[in-house]
This record gives structure tokens, C-alpha cells and sequence, in this order.
């Protein structure tokens, strides 16, 4: 710590994490690496078989991978290092490398936020609007509201770091947390935090509302369309496509708003980091599942690049 003035400002972070047995850390770090290598195979994998295979190159799929990437990018900000203090002990983090997780942890979760309204729209218009779907999904506009969904992802965790690593850490430098979070680190600063706290409220409030009232719209445009439909094949399987968005829609928003959208008196950090690890750890690791195990275009591209890989390992054999 340095000494400025008549107070003391934090130049590193000990993170308290989940226990201090030692028994539980070995079974701890075993189910974040298990968690992490199918988060880790799961995304870099959808993305790369999205790549190759040209059938999957359709605005969906576009998202998917840029959904993919989103929770390889959250994920990947804090797992690595919940793992080394697991195995290691070593819970110290320094002040920048703070800021730097709770920046690239937020600038990814808010895009993912971001890209799940796009993916709702994006099937609002193949659902609804299935004559003019090709004209309104271009790729121009695909990837605008992908790079826009970054762009203001990153911009609105901009705006969170520096809101909060304006204030000052005097009072303690240790987080009860595992990772650099917005309610842990309000809780050890000895600045007046009633600003802070009320924009980070504004803002994920007004982020929250927006984003679920168009996917909200989108949906009952959506199910009213499919109850229209006569095919009973072609309802199943709208169905099925909007199903898995609702999942990762429902778990993804029911974690933040019960995170975030909770006065702090209202917080308790063993209830916050069980929630904590369901959305910054599990979610990226089930995002690929929910999307790709029930997707059939994504089985017959995966059946069709282990086939074309056994084929040239036979050639070069």
C-alpha cells in the first residue's frame, strides 16, 4: 500500500475466494478446469466449425459465433485465475490487473447481453418476416449489429471501471470474493459510494429494460406468428429454435438482475459468489450446449468435418 496523506491507497487485492480447506481447493480447481475445458472446447470449437463449414455462414449462425467468442472472452477473464489461486494459494491480485478482469469481464458480459437481443431480432425477422428475411438480414447489416454490439459493450464497461476504480480502497484490501466484481469491491472502498452505486444502477437498469423489452416484443410477435402456422413440423421446430434462445435468455438476465439490480444492503457475498460462478463460470460452459447439441445443422457440420479429418489422417497414413 501507499501512503497519501493521512490515509493508505491499495496497490494490490487479496481475494478471499470460496474456503480456506485445502481438500476442498484440489476438488474446487478439478470442477473449474472440467467446467473451463468444455467452455474452452465447446465456444473456440463452434466457432471454428461455423468457419468452415459454408452451409452454417447464415446470420444465426454468424451470431452464434460471435456468442461464442463473447462467453470465451468472459469466461476466460476470470477462470484462469480463479484456478491458479485454487491451485497455488496465491489469491493476491494487483490493482491494475483488477481493473483490467473487472474491464474485460464486463465489456464481454454486456456484449453477450447485447448479442442475445440481436439474436431475438434476428429471429423475429426469419419467424415473421420470412419473405423479406434475405433483404433485411444482410451481411452488411449482420455485421453491424455484431461490431456494434462490442463496440457498446466495451464502451459500457468503460464506463463501469472508471467509475468505480475512481474511488478510493483505504479501508481493506481484501475482496470476499474470487474475482474483481462491482459489489465487492464497493463494499472495501472508503470513498462515498452513493454516485457509483446509483449509476451503475441507472445504467444497468436502463440497459436491462431495453434489452428485454425487445426481446420480449420480439417473442410475442413470434409465438403468435407460429400459433398462426398450420405445418405442425414447422411449429416444432420454431419452437425448438426459440426454446434454447429463452433458456440462455432467461438464466443470462435472472442472474444479473438478481446481481446487480439489488440495493447493497441487500447483499450477501456467499449468496453473490454462488450466483457469481453460475454466471461468470457455468453459463459460457452451457451456451454451446444448449445452442449445439440440439441443432441439427450443427450435428451433420460436426459429423461432416471428423469425417473429412479421419479421410486426410488416412491419406497422410
Amino acid at each position: 500500500m501507499i501512503p497519501t496523506e493521512n490515509r493508505t491507497e491499495v496497490t494490490e487485492f487479496i481475494l478471499v475466494g470460496f474456503t480456506n480447506d485445502p481438500e476442498a481447493h484440489i476438488l474446487l480447481f478439478i470442477t473449474f478446469f472440467l467446467i473451463y475445458l468444455i467452455s474452452l472446447v465447446g465456444n473456440l470449437g463452434m466457432i471454428l466449425l461455423i468457419l468452415l463449414d459454408f452451409r452454417l455462414h447464415t446470420p444465426m449462425y454468424l451470431f452464434l459465433s460471435s456468442l461464442s467468442l463473447a462467453d470465451f472472452g468472459y469466461s476466460s477473464a476470470v477462470t484462469p485465475k480463479v484456478m491458479t489461486g485454487l491451485l497455488t494459494g496465491d489469491n493476491v491480485i494487483s490493482y491494475n490487473l483488477c481493473a483490467a478482469q473487472f474491464f474485460f469481464f464486463g465489456a464481454f458480459a454486456v456484449t453477450e447481453s447485447n448479442l442475445l437481443v440481436v439474436m431475438a431480432y434476428d429471429r423475429y425477422a426469419a419467424v415473421c418476416k420470412p419473405l423479406h428475411y434475405t433483404t433485411t438480414m444482410t451481411a452488411n447489416v449482420c455485421a453491424c449489429l455484431v461490431i456494434g454490439s462490442y463496440v457498446l459493450g466495451f464502451l459500457n464497461a468503460a464506463i463501469h471501471t472508471g467509475n468505480i476504480f475512481r474511488l478510493s480502497f483505504c479501508r481493506s484490501n481484501v475482496i470476499d470474493h474470487f474475482f474483481c466484481d462491482a459489489p465487492p469491491l464497493l463494499a472495501v472502498s472508503c470513498s462515498d459510494r452513493y454516485i457509483t452505486e446509483v449509476v451503475i444502477y441507472i445504467v444497468v437498469s436502463i440497459n436491462s429494460f431495453f434489452s428485454v423489452m425487445i426481446i420480449l416484443t420480439s417473442y410475442i410477435f413470434i409465438f403468435t406468428t407460429i400459433l398462426r402456422m398450420h405445418s405442425s413440423e414447422g411449429r416444432q421446430k420454431a419452437f425448438s429454435t426459440c426454446a434454447s434462445h429463452l433458456t440462455a435468455v432467461s438464466i443470462f438476465y435472472g442472474t444479473v438482475t438478481f446481481m446487480y439490480l439489488q440495493p447493497s444492503s441487500g447483499h450477501s457475498m456467499d449468496t453473490d459468489k454462488m450466483a457469481s460462478v453460475f454466471y461468470a463460470i457455468v453459463i459460457p460452459m452451457l451456451n454451446p450446449l444448449v445452442y449445439s447439441l440440439r441443432n441439427k445443422e450443427v450435428k451433420s457440420a460436426f459429423l461432416k468435418t471428423v469425417g473429412k479429418a479421419k479421410s486426410f489422417k488416412g491419406i497422410i497414413i
